[in-house]
């Protein structure tokens, strides 16, 4: 018998960074293409520590079922490190612990978006949270980027010809793929345009405490007076992408729809998680851990933009981050980007075509690809990117 797929996830393609990590497992390539923190960032003694500690006093509390919104202490203690940190939180607020950021992302989607409602996100954008919105069946609309985020002008365009908008998703901090940030100045100009159509903002952050250049910019969210931002947030990249924990937080009626959508998916994220990630809060210094990642990829980062300048043809561009961990490049105007990625490979160095950002790649097109400098060791980016150097010169 031949299956018949349902069609929210029939016309869904696998992700074209998890196909292309598998061609990566030669141990050959040199994989720009993956989005892993770097092995070094791991903090593994004081994970064991706390590990066994839970298994030896408390194991009870981190193996039964326990509540969907989250383990208590560690919803207690985000709130307060959103709220000093970052001035996120307000009366009419609430936060849950999910499976990893990108369960927030579909969460979100899943409790406020109908079929043939419109998400305006970023062009390019997360593939993650694409593929989330497509498999809601919602009108993807995307628009460009400046070297300082969104294009405001075409954003409030996008909003007046799509009047059943329903959500705005945006990664200000080092946003993946490209690596930009958006100004404060934009960020201000996307909530009013959001509060002026009646739309809401998804705001990802997964990257914005890695930044290891210039000064930090306030979330969306705490310009947030109207209720109108949810705003999304992960240890993946600061403590253990494995731990699958990440968080949301969003006007009260929100969060009480993803606890609803939560229990239908997988109950509660994983309580052990959750419990090394509070005490490893509780009991190490976590803004000198952030400390400690942010040198880590500012070096890691500069190494690779040095090799893109002494190795590159002048006439391939790119950004120039100021955090997080990609980077994006793009070639000269009517450039054959696939075929470079597929000559790239030939010489054993994976990069991510910039097609798999885009929202509708019947829509969009693109000569970009994606760099990541966190996974690779610094050898690989040196020698890496001297390879995709020759190519370049070769081609262009």
């Amino acid at each position: 018998m031949t299956p018949v797929f349902a069609n929210r996830i029939g016309s869904l393609k696998a992700s074209a960074i998890r196909e292309i990590l598998k061609s990566t497992a030669d141990p050959n390539v040199i994989s720009f293409a993956a989005g892993n923190p770097a092995p070094e960032a791991f903090p593994t003694e004081a994970i064991a520590k706390i590990s066994n500690e839970i298994l030896t006093k408390h194991p009870i509390s981190a193996l039964q079922y326990s509540i969907t919104e989250g383990y208590t202490p560690l919803r207690d203690r985000m709130k307060a490190y959103l709220k000093e940190n970052m001035n996120i939180g307000r009366e009419f607020d609430d936060l849950i612990i999910v499976s990893g950021a990108q369960q927030g992302i579909e969460h979100s989607c899943k409790v406020l978006c109908n079929e043939g409602d419109t998400v305006i996100c970023e062009n390019p954008s997360f593939v993650g949270a694409l593929n989330a919105f497509k498999s809601y069946g919602v009108n993807l609309v995307g628009v460009e980027m400046d070297e300082d985020g969104i294009n405001i002008e075409h954003l409030e365009a996008a909003l007046k010809q799509n009047p059943n908008t329903k959500m705005m998703y945006l990664i200000p901090n080092f946003q993946n793929p490209s690596g930009i940030t958006m100004s404060l100045a934009k960020r201000k100009a996307v909530y009013a345009l959001a509060k002026q159509y009646g739309v809401l903002i998804f705001e990802d952050n997964p990257y914005g405490e890695l930044r290891f250049e210039g000064e930090d910019v306030p979330a969306i969210k705490s310009l947030d007076e109207d209720g109108i931002v949810i705003y999304g947030g992960s240890f993946s990249k600061v403590l253990s992408p494995g731990f699958r924990v990440g968080h949301v937080t969003a006007p009260k009626e929100i969060i009480q729809k993803i606890v609803v959508a939560k229990q239908t998916c997988d109950v509660h994220t994983n309580i052990w998680s959750q419990i090394i990630c509070d005490e490893f809060m509780k009991q190490y210094d976590f803004s000198q851990h952030i400390q400690g990642l942010q040198k880590i990829y500012k070096h890691k980062a500069q190494l690779m933009l040095d090799g893109i300048k002494r190795e590159f043809s002048p006439q391939v561009v790119h950004t120039v981050p100021q955090g997080g961990l990609f980077l994006w490049c793009t070639l000269p105007e009517g450039s054959d980007m696939m075929a470079f990625c597929r000559k790239a490979v030939e010489q054993n160095v994976a990069v991510v075509p910039g097609t798999a950002f885009l929202p509708d790649e019947e829509t969009y097109s693109t000569t970009s690809f994606r760099m990541n400098y966190s996974t690779p060791t610094d050898e690989e980016i040196v020698e890496g990117v001297k390879r995709l150097g020759a190519l370049t010169r070769l081609m262009f």
